[in-house]
């Protein structure tokens, strides 16, 4: 049988609309299966941060399955590509509250990203794990945030470099709400600490040239930029200022690099010297995360670039779940949601992370990290840092019906 060309199109792009539909299932799914959603960035600007949080997902399911599953049944996982596209990240949220019917949704990586998420889960009655470290402020009793907060890191970060480095700061951050509020929050601990910001330049996230930005750093001589750049584009800065020769000049620390294995794809001379500070780095020396990336390298190979913050938090969001769905008996979302606020904690890779009841956040280990031949060694840690940032805007327990993200006053 012969088509017309018109005709051959027409079919290619009818299975492109449903492929674009359609989740891309992950683990098999059966029919008595306890199903939850993957919605991160595996294509697009912002696939370096999501590709890891995606293997991070299935690694814990497969854990959970293998010890038994949850409820007596097995977890599967709906995963499907957002592409870094906000009315995709709606379409999708959508479709897997209502058509996949997951009992909890973990994705979004930008700040963007989840309050496009997080109204469809609320409206529907799902479940949202949020992963990602953040500004701060989300006040959702069915949103749980596994990320850190500037009062968690941030906090810590600033105050160390000043003491290091100097008094003068110069900020590049990425420009959305991420971006510019923690430059806010960089500005309030740089005065506590006695240092001042003489400078803060704001870029789109698909912005890749910043020669007049080096040069207006050059001119204002700071003691150390700290970058909050975000995504692929932005890699391109550091490489640049490499290349100008000021990595030997001006040091440098950041609220971000390394989520996207940024060290891994730059050159030594690109990354080495750059300060960051997390909850988790692959160098923490525990028997619990040294067993952790046993398991990642059995699973994803020895060749596995590294594994970063955003992948763990991921990693222990899905086991937090899990921990709520055996407390509840039950993959109720009222049920799971007050299993969840009795005080659960899981003991990761990172430390022990423990969900706060009051704002939905979680208390956590800091490490304050430097960048030293594509590895990451350890300089400080701080145990068990609570989100006061989002405690003093967030009570869920005295205000159970709050759905809002505050932007908190600095």
């Amino acid at each position: 049988m012969t088509i017309s060309r018109r005709q051959a199109l027409k079919t290619m792009a009818g299975a492109a609309a449903i492929a674009a539909t359609t989740p891309l299932t992950s683990l098999a799914k059966g029919a008595d299966d306890i199903v939850i959603g993957s919605l991160h960035d595996l294509s697009g600007g912002l696939d370096i941060l999501g590709k890891p949080m995606q293997d991070a997902l299935l690694l814990a399911v497969q854990e959970i399955n293998a010890s038994g599953g949850l409820l007596g049944k097995q977890v599967s996982v709906a995963t499907m590509d957002p592409q870094s596209n906000m009315q995709l990240y709606a379409q999708y949220a959508q479709q897997m509250a209502l058509k996949d019917k997951v009992s909890a949704l973990f994705g979004g990586i930008t700040s963007a990203s989840r309050e496009v998420i997080r109204p469809v889960m609320k409206r529907f009655n799902t479940l949202y794990f949020y992963n990602t470290q953040y500004e701060g402020g989300v006040c959702d009793r069915n949103t749980f945030c596994t990320g850190q907060t500037p009062a968690q890191n941030v906090d810590k970060l600033i105050p160390y470099v000043t003491k290091r480095w100097g008094k003068k700061i110069y900020i590049l951050a990425a420009d959305y709400n991420y971006g510019q509020i923690t430059t806010d929050w960089i500005k309030k601990y740089a005065a506590e600490s006695g240092a001042t910001v003489i400078g803060a330049d704001f870029f789109p996230l698909d912005v890749n040239q910043f020669g007049p930005t080096i040069q207006k750093i050059q001119a204002a001589k700071p003691d150390m930029v700290i970058s909050v750049l975000v995504g692929g584009a932005h890699m391109a800065f550091y490489r640049q200022w490499a290349a100008a020769g000021m990595n030997t000049k001006i040091p440098m620390a950041s609220t971000t690099f390394n989520n996207g294995n940024e060290h891994i794809v730059l050159s030594t001379a690109e990354s080495n010297g750059i300060v960051t500070a997390f909850s988790y780095f692959e160098s923490i020396d525990t028997p619990t995360n040294k067993a952790f990336v046993d398991r990642w390298h059995k699973k994803y190979g020895a060749d596995y670039p590294y594994i970063g913050e955003l992948a763990a938090a991921t990693y222990q969001g899905v086991h937090l779940w899990a921990l709520g769905v055996k407390k509840a008996g039950s993959v109720d979302r009222m049920k799971m949601i007050q299993a969840l606020e009795s005080g659960i904690s899981f003991d990761g890779p990172s430390g022990k992370v423990t969900i706060d009841a009051a704002t939905h956040h979680c208390t956590l280990d800091i490490q304050i990290a430097e960048c030293k031949d594509k590895k990451w060694k350890i300089l400080e840690t701080f145990k068990q840092q609570k989100p006061v940032d989002t405690a003093a805007v967030c009570n869920l327990i005295k205000s159970p019906n709050e759905n809002k993200q505050y932007v908190i006053k600095v």
